[in-house]
């Protein structure tokens, strides 16, 4: 498929699109904040930087969360204007359109493009193909280091990479990264929209008779035919068959045959037709973006109950995220019972239970803590329970013992908490629960 370059407020919206997108990709790795990378996933370390953010391991929550957004996002804006992920934002279109970028400034336009195919192989087309895959060979690399760059600090790695002093996974990686983007932005395309993408073979289930699609209305530009600017002749429809609405589309098909799967809703040719309205001085609209009741006449309902549910889940789901991020304690405390014994009695007479506390400090800098209990009355807490030191990222054992008198027991269960506290930050400090267990009373 060769497509045809098209300009209009859907193009530019999408090369903006692509431009913000890749900006954000390829700049990210290269910004420093607060004497670390500013995105950083430091999978050896344990360490995930956002920004002024620390994620650990146990933050995985968070990223479950986000995942769950993200879903709920699709299914919203999906519901709402079809395939705008695709069309838009989608990995496989923006770097496509990069591709393709780079094609027509070394290869010409479209017609220029189909002719040198057509000839046989001279100097003159090995130079021009050379050049261009030569282009997009080391863009992709380039794709390759970048993605490599949010695992690996990127300024040591570019200086590995030109004095090829890399390691094994980050070899790897590069070349396997950018080789999958050599691949498929250069040369499967449309390949992978129509065959390999899973969401193209579901994404009807979220439509319906409201959803915001770019159709064709048959009505008004059937019959179609060719005729002369600025004629309108009264046996046929504003439709003059030129063909260009199948010469844009990046995956190759014909709008007027209605809705189809493989459409991703890039809306190219809503621009093309647009201008081919305006030069025949016809109203635009002829392929639109438009809903099937609006086609069919029907009142039309854009906020419908899937939409309104979607955008309140949406709205929960990423306060409730903003909430928890806001609100997050960089330290956590797991407590595990001794499975010896369920409880032990002392030369005192008093009840024993020992506890394995687990301090996890997620901070950036190593901490001091203090353990305390509380929860029956006039128990006592022994063991290694203040100035504990816990480094960065670090989990640190605690082995302590809980005692309780008998009297004090109410059931045989009986609720307690432990409360650990940082001594420098007093907003590294948490509290958990656990179980005290005594004999039957």
């Amino acid at each position: 498929i060769y497509p045809r370059e098209v300009h209009g407020l859907f193009a530019a919206l999408r090369t903006s699109g692509v431009l913000a997108l890749l900006g954000i990709y390829y700049a990210l790795p290269w910004m420093m904040w607060d004497g670390h990378q500013a995105v950083l996933f430091d999978l050896p370390a344990r360490k995930f930087y956002i920004f002024g953010l620390v994620f650990w391991p146990q933050d995985f929550f968070y990223l479950t969360l986000l995942l769950i957004v993200a879903a709920f996002s699709l299914f919203f804006f999906t519901a709402l204007a079809g395939r705008l992920w695709c069309g838009y934002a989608c990995p496989q279109t923006v770097w496509t359109e990069a591709f393709l970028w780079i094609e027509r400034k070394v290869e010409g336009t479209r017609p220029q493009q189909m002719k040198r195919d057509r000839e046989p192989m001279s100097l003159s087309k090995f130079r021009v193909k050379a050049t261009k895959h030569t282009l997009w060979l080391l863009f992709a690399l380039f794709t390759g280091l970048t993605f490599v760059g949010y695992f690996s600090p990127m300024r040591e790695l570019a200086v590995n990479f030109i004095n090829w002093n890399l390691g094994p996974w980050e070899t790897f990686w590069i070349f396997f990264y950018g080789f999958a983007t050599y691949g498929n932005a250069g040369w499967m395309r449309e390949q992978v929209c129509i065959y390999m993408c899973p969401y193209a073979r579901f994404q009807s289930a979220m439509f319906d008779k409201n959803t915001l699609i770019i159709s064709y209305d048959e009505k008004r530009g059937e019959p179609r035919g060719s005729r002369r600017r600025g004629t309108r002749p009264a046996d046929k429809g504003d439709c003059i068959d030129c063909g260009l609405c199948v010469q844009v589309c990046p995956t190759g098909i014909d709008i007027r045959d209605g809705l189809q799967y493989q459409c991703i809703g890039c809306a190219a040719c809503i621009d093309v037709c647009d201008d081919v309205m305006e030069k025949m001085g016809y109203e635009n609209g002829l392929v639109k973006y438009t809903t099937e009741n609006a086609l069919s006449g029907k009142h039309v309902r854009l906020m419908r109950p899937r939409v309104i549910l979607y955008s309140l889940l949406l709205l929960l789901l990423t306060a409730g995220l903003i909430y928890g991020i806001a609100t997050r304690v960089p330290l956590e405390v797991n407590i595990i019972r001794d499975r010896n014994a369920l409880f032990n009695t002392t030369n005192e007479g008093l009840i024993e239970n020992v506890y394995t506390l687990k301090v996890i400090n997620m901070d950036q800098e190593p901490r001091t803590f203090d353990i305390s209990v509380s929860g029956i009355d006039e128990m006592k807490l022994l063991g290694e329970t203040e100035a504990i030191r816990v480094d960065s990222g670090a989990v640190k054992d605690v082995l302590v013992r809980v005692h309780a008198d008998p009297a004090n027991l109410k059931t045989r269960s009986s609720e307690i908490e432990f409360h650990v506290e940082a001594r420098d930050n007093p907003e590294a400090q948490t509290s958990e629960n656990g179980r005290f267990l005594g004999p039957v009373l």
